[in-house]
């Protein structure tokens, strides 16, 4: 039977890695430090060490903004410890490192903080054991105004003109009758204001409107700084249309930093704003905000995993795929005579570091929202990974795969209060994570019909799901040093399939405080596989505990698992009704789904303590799902421009 605790490390360190010198080394030697690019509401660590094989060391984490006198407390970092992400068939070989990482969340823009953090083990600790630093978080991006305006009319334009003004977007940037022929004119700072028209280009005739002769796409070369950036901005005087009459790449940004796009719509093209190409190039800084992104391929497709500090927010992001029908791309949809088609792909596809993607509506594709599957880091260099990315806020809805993927991702991974309703397969997925810690918090996932709540597959480590409200079950391939808190799962009777089915490499994944409504139509609610006792790692799993259960009081009393989870149904709910699973490619409208949580509900003052996380509950202990009794929903999708509705009834047209 599992036990928890520090009390891993006595009983097992008989057992513990074995060291360069032959035998186990159970203090640990402070390493390498490093701070991650902050974004605007989270801080993200790493911190390597050697030693501690016997696993009972920690880092806790202090912060409070400059100046002030009163600590906070946030999450401890989670311990990485060699775990194994082996996938030949992708010619995955990777194996984490010895080291501590983690994040500070909720933290206010453009605000420095002191922040401690402290290193112990009871076997001692050998170098600095206290790191104090400071760490500012990055401001939300400001209007610039103090370079030139250069003013864009659209063809057949009868009105005054500002000066100095160009018939297209091109010259303007490049300068007048120069196109692609002349180095780009525009500085740092500059502001194109585009005036209200419709810019479609006939690109397929030699000598086009626009500029854009064969290949149909405004390619930028020039960058700006973080203070000074370019942008390219409706002039407020209509709307400002790029239509790109089906060509690959509309907007080419890879080489050219701190540009910004506000306030414009995108339409018709396979790329909408394409800024960066895995292994090759990509720029920084890239803002895109309040923007339409309509009948596109992929909406912006940014791979380069060394670009930093992008801001994403606002947006209102549509696909190709079937706005009326749900439908997926395994064998499972084509049983029901529903082909595949990948119309579209992904909505934002992003990598790097320091990003924000917030506040932004994405529909009809295939993957709503992505960190880019880039396969294993190829460098020790720390700012050459994927890792301290946001995704909050945001509102998906009916994606063919999954809403949300952190694939790939390394460190700090952060996806917290996000709504997804009506995906295929899967709502979060983390295909894999390499080490992690990948956040997941406080999401809504509803209706995922030929899948599960999430998806953890090529054996991904370090990933912790916390207060999240997830309307199915949980099945997922085995995976290494995974934690649940305080989420709720909810089954949706999928016939033969147990709330939860979990195969684990590592003894110190847990569960525990969670909440799950059982299967009806299911004999089996539970099922678990791990290492025999007294084994922290095995990756073969050739004796193992667990087995298949009927109740959760059975499940953890053999596994030592969910010692405080409680069983739920649909009453605790203010307004969620269990959806029905059919092979219509039925789709739920978001509007009206309350999930807030009934006063008095089984799963109220359920949940354990979480610091940084749900600090300021109410009642005798935190509440389990996405929120707290007494919390008003969040604000998803865009603050500022209007997202579409889903009106009820579409689900049966074609």
């Amino acid at each position: 039977m599992i036990r928890f605790g520090c009390c891993i490390a006595a009983l097992f360190s008989c057992i513990c890695l074995i060291s360069t010198q032959g035998y186990c080394v159970d203090s640990t030697v402070v390493g390498d430090f490093y701070i991650e690019p902050p974004t605007l509401l989270c801080a993200g660590f790493e911190w390597k060490i050697e030693g501690d094989d016997n696993r009972n060391a920690t880092v806790t984490i202090q912060y409070k903004q400059a100046g002030e006198s009163a600590w906070k407390e946030g999450l401890p970092l989670l311990r990485l410890q060699h775990e194994k992400t082996v996938f030949p068939k992708l010619d995955v070989d990777y194996t984490a490192p010895n080291m501590f990482a983690g994040s500070i969340f909720d933290l206010e823009p453009g605000t420095t903080y002191d922040c401690r953090l402290t290193m112990s083990d009871p076997d001692g600790v050998e170098g600095e054991a206290v790191k104090n630093v400071q760490v500012t978080t990055r401001t939300v991006p400001q209007t610039y105004t103090g370079g030139r305006v250069l003013h864009v009319y659209p063809s057949g334009y009868k009105g005054e003109k500002e000066e100095p003004n160009y018939p297209d977007l091109l010259e303007a940037y490049y300068g007048k009758g120069q196109g692609y022929w002349g180095p780009a004119q525009v500085e740092p700072g500059d502001t194109i204001l585009v005036h209200a028209g419709l810019y479609r280009a006939d690109y397929k005739g030699y000598s086009s409107n626009l500029n854009l002769d064969f290949y149909g796409q405004y390619v930028l070369s020039k960058s700006g700084t973080p203070d000074k950036p370019i942008t390219i901005r409706s002039a407020g005087d209509g709307p400002v249309v790029f239509d790109g009459d089906g060509c690959s790449r509309l907007f080419d940004v890879t080489s050219a930093d701190y540009t910004r796009f506000e306030d414009i719509t995108i339409i018709n093209a396979d790329i909408g704003i394409y800024a960066g190409l895995r292994h090759v190039i990509g720029c920084d800084g890239l803002v895109v905000r309040n923007c339409v992104l309509d009948q596109v391929g992929v909406g912006i497709m940014a791979q380069y995993v060394g670009s930093k500090n992008f801001y994403i927010a606002d947006n209102v992001i549509l696909g190709r795929d079937n706005r009326y029908r749900l439908h997926g791309w395994t064998g499972d949809w084509l049983q029901y005579g529903l082909p595949s088609e990948l119309r579209s792909f992904i909505g934002i596809d992003i990598n790097g570091q320091g990003h924000a993607v917030c506040h932004n509506y994405v529909a009809y594709f295939h993957d709503g929202i992505d960190v880019t599957q880039q396969g294993a880091p190829e460098s020790d260099d720390p700012s050459m990974k994927a890792a301290s990315i946001d995704f909050y806020n945001n509102d998906i809805f009916l994606m063919a795969d999954d809403s949300f993927e952190a694939d790939c991702g390394v460190h700090n991974i952060r996806l917290f209060r996000n709504r997804c309703v009506n995906a295929a397969h899967h709502g979060l997925s983390g295909q894999p994570i390499y080490g992690g810690p990948a956040y997941f918090i406080r999401n809504f996932v509803y209706h995922v019909p030929f899948g599960n709540a999430m998806k953890l597959s090529i054996f991904p480590s370090g990933v912790l799901v916390y207060h999240n409200t997830f309307i199915a079950d949980w099945s997922s391939p085995p995976y290494s040093n995974v934690h649940l808190r305080n989420n709720l799962f909810l089954d949706t009777d999928t016939p033969g399939r147990p709330i939860l089915a979990g195969t684990t490499y590592t003894e110190y994944t847990t569960l525990d405080y969670d909440g799950y409504r059982y299967n009806r139509n299911s004999e089996k609610q539970f099922s678990w596989r791990s290492p025999a006792e007294g084994v922290l790692r095995d990756y073969e799993l050739k004796e193992t505990q667990g087995g298949s259960f009927d109740t959760l009081g059975a499940f953890a009393k053999e596994t030592g698992q969910e010692q405080h989870g409680v069983v739920v149904d649909f009453d605790i709910f203010e307004n969620v009704k269990k959806p029905v699973v059919d092979d219509q490619g039925r789709i739920y409208a978001s509007e009206g789904l309350d999930y807030r949580l009934k006063p008095g509900s089984v799963a109220v003052d359920a949940g354990c303590p979480l610091p940084n996380i749900n600090d300021g509950f109410r009642g005798k202990a935190p509440d389990l799902g996405a929120l707290e009794c007494g919390d008003e929903m969040p604000h998803y999708g865009p603050r500022t421009i209007k997202a579409p509705v889903y009106l009820p009834g579409y689900a049966s047209q074609e």
